[in-house]
Formats: structure tokens, C-alpha cells, sequence
């Protein structure tokens, strides 16, 4: 048993002892790891294989002419881990609050398998090859927002945090880029740490949730319009990730906090910043959203609706809400070439990035083949998806 504490803690900034590449432990590189034994192949479905771990194929840039770049994956510092144990994260978790006992035990689980590919470099770069992935932007579990701590120590730990992924990239200048966190329970700390993250430690942007501690992001009492305003004064991509959905009381049983859950918090917190005016005032952010975009990347005809139908959907904004989510960008992360396909045909091909939300059982495995699955799609356009429109964004050098 790898974990101190109790079999039903599934937060990994809690007590667990897991099991950490050695390089890894200071975000550095070298080692040697077991190599991952690739899984049978499946049944087809929906024009793609089912199975979860594709056959292998070379790496894109090595042979087909170009790079291909995961825009969502994530990385668990071992030294904050260490560091936090203390604070029974957990117990501020949406994700681990709203769920039964199974759910808990799996998520224990999945930690401690995947902890080497979480907190470590040597398989990652295997699964990265094995996928054809070029290059990771490299974001930060979500379970190190620590937007509940108190706010001097929530920027020391973002420091860090963005420290550890900033010496990640620098190790594998080639292979990794990075997005930072910053403290929004204080807006001028996360002011702050963005111009640090940005400017001295190079980091193309910010990883935030979708939630402050159970506020929407427009939450008055926050007074995060000073972030928003920072952010477009820098240009930098927001990345918008969720951590389960904060009021989830009917969605314990089936792991829903996560399943339904994450879309659901992030179709909050993107109406939310387009009814009030965020990405209208702030033009020069971009915006990402997680996981194909949420519910609401897929349902915003009704949020036109409303908007031309009543009053107290125009309070704020003077254009239909669709054409402020137009500006934003998504993750292919849709597991089915006809909806990803969908993505495409309303946003066009230059919104969308691959992403597989590396390590997690959530994710996809082979992003490569779920966007060689949408019919239609032109080999530009495809290239543009899997690496050609997330170097355009963050200004990822085509000879990283």
C-alpha cells in the first residue's frame, strides 16, 4: 500500500506515497523507466478503434512534416505534493466530496498506477512517442489550484508550482512548453504571479479552474477583473479546467462529479464570462476551453435564444452570446469523430487543438486517430488541429 491515509482519500495532495520517476522529483530528466506493454487492439466504432492504447506509430515531425501538440495534459509536482500533505486537500475537493466509496477507491487506484506517468518524465516521453506527440503544454493538476488556502501561502505554492514546470520545459526544451497557476483567492497576488509566470519564467499562459472555491469567476467579492484585465494586456491563453462541479450533491454515484460534472462547471463558468462581459472587455486573452468546450460548446442556440428573448439576458452584452464563444478556443478531448466533427463545422478547424488529458483514465489515448476519424476533414485542416493552431497560439517555435 502506497498511501497513510484511509483507502477512500482519492486526493493525491494528501498523504499518498507514490511512486515517482526518479528524475522527476526535481521536474528533471534521465532515468530509465519499464516500458508500458501495449494492450490488444479492440473492436471499431464510430469509424475508430475502441481499444485504449492505439497500435504504435512514429512520431509526427519525424517523417511527415509536421509537429504535433498536445494543448492538454497535466503535471503533478512531487516536491508540492510533499510540501501540502498536510492540508487534507481533500476535504475542499469537489471531486472526492460529491462521491460514493467506489469512486474514491478507483480514483486511489488510478493514482497510484499512473503516479509514474503523472509526476515523471521517462514514460511520459514514451507515451508521448507512442502517440505521436511531439510536444505536451504542460498544465498542472488540477488538484494544485490550492484556491482555499490562505492567499500569501496560495502564491508561494503557485510559485513553486510554476517553478516546477518551468524546469520541466527547460530540461526538455523540445518536447515541453508550459501553462503556470496563480492565486486567485487574491486577484493582485494572481496579478502578480501571472507577470512572473509569463515574463521571467517563460510559461505560455495559466491553467485556471473554472470555480473559485465555489464562486463564479465573475463573482464580484473575488475582483478578478484586474487578472482579466492583466491577462489581455499580456495576450496569454487562459486554459479553463475544471475540478469536478462544486454544488454536485446529485452527481455522487457513477463518478458524475467528473462525467458530467467538469463539462458542466465549465459551461458555468464560459457563460458566465460572456454574459458579463470578461471576454468582451478582454479581447486579447485566449481563452481555452477543456474537453471539447463543455455542454455549452454544443448547445449555444439556446443561450442565442435567450438572449434575443428576454431582457435579462442582454443586461450586459450587445452581441449574441455565440459570437463571444466563437472567439474561444477547445480541446478535441470529445471521444467520437462525429462530435469533435461538429466542433469543427460551427468554430471552424482553427479553434480547435488536439488534447488527450494525459495521464488520466478520463482522457484520450489516441488523439491522432480521433481526429484522422472526422470525415470531410481536409489534411490541412487536420494538421492545423493536431499541432499547426496551438504553436500559432503560444508561439511555440517550429524547431522546438
Amino acid at each position: 500500500m502506497f498511501f497513510t491515509c484511509a483507502p477512500s482519500c482519492a486526493d493525491p495532495t494528501h498523504r499518498h506515497r507514490f511512486p515517482t520517476d526518479t528524475a522527476a522529483t526535481t521536474a528533471e530528466a534521465g532515468g530509465t523507466g519499464a516500458r508500458r506493454k501495449p494492450r490488444a487492439q479492440a473492436a471499431t466504432q464510430g469509424g475508430r478503434s475502441t481499444a485504449t492504447s492505439p497500435a504504435p506509430q512514429p512520431p509526427a515531425g519525424r517523417g511527415n512534416g509536421h509537429k504535433v501538440v498536445d494543448i492538454h495534459c497535466h503535471y503533478l509536482n512531487p516536491k508540492v505534493n510533499e510540501k501540502t500533505a498536510h492540508l487534507n486537500a481533500a476535504q475542499y475537493d469537489p471531486t472526492v466530496i460529491f462521491a460514493n466509496e467506489l469512486t474514491n477507491t478507483t480514483n486511489v487506484a488510478q493514482m497510484r498506477d499512473r503516479a509514474p506517468k503523472l509526476t515523471g518524465v521517462t514514460q511520459r516521453l514514451e507515451d508521448m512517442d507512442r502517440m505521436g506527440v511531439d510536444i505536451q503544454v504542460v498544465s498542472p493538476a488540477p488538484y494544485h489550484y490550492f484556491y482555499f488556502t490562505e492567499p500569501g501561502y496560495g502564491a508561494e505554492l503557485a510559485r513553486e508550482v510554476n517553478e516546477g514546470i518551468a524546469a520541466l520545459a527547460a530540461d526538455h526544451p523540445d518536447r515541453f512548453v508550459g501553462f503556470g497557476s496563480v492565486p486567485l483567492q487574491d486577484a493582485g497576488l494572481a496579478v502578480q504571479e501571472l507577470e512572473y509566470a509569463v515574463k521571467k519564467l517563460g510559461l505560455r499562459g495559466v491553467e485556471i479552474n473554472t470555480n473559485v472555491n465555489g464562486m463564479n469567476l465573475t463573482d464580484s467579492r473575488l475582483g478578478l477583473e484586474k487578472f482579466f484585465a492583466k491577462a489581455n494586456e499580456l495576450g496569454v491563453a487562459i486554459f479553463m479546467h475544471p475540478l469536478g462541479f462544486t454544488q454536485g450533491q446529485r452527481l455522487t454515484d457513477h463518478y458524475f462529479n467528473n462525467v458530467i460534472g467538469n463539462p458542466l462547471d465549465t459551461s458555468v463558468a464560459v457563460a458566465h464570462l460572456i454574459f458579463e462581459g470578461v471576454v468582451e472587455r478582454n479581447p486579447g486573452i485566449k481563452f481555452i476551453a477543456a474537453h471539447g468546450g463543455g455542454f455549452l460548446a454544443h448547445y449555444w442556440a439556446r443561450m442565442d435564444h435567450a438572449w434575443r428573448a428576454r431582457p435579462d439576458c442582454r443586461t450586459v452584452i450587445q452581441n449574441p452570446p455565440s459570437s463571444y464563444l466563437e472567439k474561444f478556443w477547445f480541446d478535441s478531448i470529445t471521444f467520437d469523430p462525429r462530435m469533435l466533427k461538429q466542433l469543427v463545422d460551427r468554430y471552424g478547424a482553427g479553434q480547435v487543438m488536439l488534447g488527450t488529458d494525459y495521464p488520466y483514465d478520463m482522457g484520450e489515448d489516441d488523439p491522432r486517430g480521433l481526429i484522422q476519424g472526422v470525415q470531410g476533414l481536409s489534411a490541412e485542416d487536420r494538421q492545423r488541429i493536431e499541432g499547426g493552431n496551438a504553436m500559432a497560439l503560444l508561439n511555440i517555435a517550429q524547431g522546438n
